[in-house]
């Protein structure tokens, strides 16, 4: 019966507001004007009369499925659709047969395949036949990076296209259109109504279906914020720790911090905490930051880091969590540097080149009279009893040269430190 009110472009009267609202027609799409705009890649496929296999990528309820349904309706293929989540390879085979039909006939099919990453490697290679074949035009639909979870021969015979989640503008131009079938605007206040949008976190899907709810009120009083969130649930953010969405996230955190942007990162740090990121794993992260990005321009950092980290552990959530932002808000504040970042890189290099040289003689330890007779500890200088606290010695092995690894810029703490370098390479130079 579905069947029947989708070909006729009717929905039944008791489907969801979301499903009556469906588009019938590509120009009704919002907030992917990029793809099915003027001069937008499916835009163009759709004016040329051919259509190739594709893979919409985007978060829920930005209209995946839609867009696949109407592109087969304007190239007049066949629509054909599974779901990984409930089909197997019983499922594909006999999808894959009826297009093989279809096209005997001279009819092309669409066929759409919703969360495909679902599927695993075997069963994503059993489309490349087909699909190369031209038995179906595959649209695949994702929620997850396809780079990652999809194999790579697919992904070289489909275009990629990102659909962006519904900005508050394309929001609000769907509540515009449910308040219209309806007959009725929402009994909302305007800050009321912005917060709706925000709840929705760009997701089209569950805005219609908080609409539908507050369309069954009976108070005919506009509810404002508080009374709102009384009415509805509470969302919990898009994130997923194990998915792509996780290291986006550690990684704006991250690059906020070295970018010295204290705000940027508390709402990084806040975004993860709020979607149940485990907070030793951001002190951790917290403290890399400290030793990576900071180092000796601000060595209190490393301290700080620390600091945040037991004190988390000690107090837990959410108490333990400000200690974190006083950690973040420290280092996103601190002069940077990489000076000991790049130096230990370079000698790590310079190790692995040089093999087991031995150190000098004259810093060998030499506990025994065979050691001392063979030079081990020979004129070594205690730098703390020199004139200038400053020997000179070359501590390097004697086949060797000497090199420089640590560079520092001058940056905080750092200012001090190369100057004090500075002064004692000149020493250097000057002692035979």
């Amino acid at each position: 019966m579905t069947d029947l009110f989708e070909a006729s472009g009717i929905h039944a009267p008791d489907a969801p507001l979301a499903d009556r609202l469906r588009p019938q027609a590509l120009d009704q799409v919002v907030g992917q004007d990029h793809l099915l705009g003027p001069g937008g890649p499916i835009r163009r496929m759709i004016e040329a009369g051919r259509l190739g296999s594709m893979i919409l990528w985007g978060p829920p309820g930005t209209g995946k499925t839609t867009i696949a349904r109407l592109l087969a309706r304007a190239a007049g293929y066949e629509y054909q659709s599974i779901s990984a989540v409930f089909s197997g390879v019983a499922d594909l085979k006999k999808a894959f047969e009826a297009a093989r039909m279809r096209r005997a006939a001279g009819q092309q099919t669409l066929l759409f395949v919703d969360e495909i990453h679902r599927f695993n490697r075997a069963q994503q290679d059993g489309f490349l036949p087909f699909v190369e074949e031209g038995i179906v035009t595959l649209v695949g639909a994702t929620t997850e990076n396809p780079s990652f979870e999809l194999n790579g021969a697919l992904l070289s015979r489909s275009q990629v296209y990102v659909l962006k989640r519904l900005d508050d503008a394309s929001l609000d131009l769907l509540l515009g259109r449910a308040e219209a079938l309806m007959g009725k605007p929402l009994p909302l206040t305007a800050e009321a109504r912005q917060a709706m949008l925000a709840l929705a976190d760009g997701d089209g899907r569950y805005l219609l279906t908080m609409s539908e709810v507050l369309f069954d009120l009976t108070e005919v009083e506009p509810l404002d914020v508080q009374a709102l969130a009384g009415v509805l649930q509470k969302r919990a953010p898009v994130y997923d720790k194990s998915r792509e969405e996780h290291y986006n996230l550690i990684s704006a955190l991250h690059k906020s911090v070295r970018g010295s942007d204290p705000d940027a990162a508390l709402y990084w740090l806040a975004r993860m905490l709020n979607g149940g990121e485990d907070p030793l794993y951001l002190a951790r992260r917290i403290v890399r930051m400290a030793v990576e990005d900071i180092g000796q321009a601000d060595p209190l950092s490393i301290l700080v880091a620390n600091a945040a980290k037991d004190t988390y552990d000690f107090l837990g959530s959410p108490e333990g969590e400000l200690a974190l932002a006083q950690a973040v808000v420290h280092l996103a504040t601190a002069p940077k540097s990489v000076g000991v970042y790049e130096a230990f890189k370079a000698a790590k290099r310079a190790a692995h080149e040089t093999g087991s040289l031995m150190p000098p003689a004259h810093i060998r330890n030499a506990p025994t009279k065979l050691m001392k007779s063979l030079g081990y500890g020979k004129g070594y200088q205690y730098d703390p009893d020199t004139p200038e606290g400053f020997s000179g010695a070359n501590f390097f092995p004697d086949e060797m040269e000497r090199r420089t690894f640590y560079k520092p810029k001058g940056e905080g703490h750092e200012e001090k430190v190369k100057a004090r370098l500075e002064r004692w390479a000149t020493m250097r130079a000057r002692m035979p």
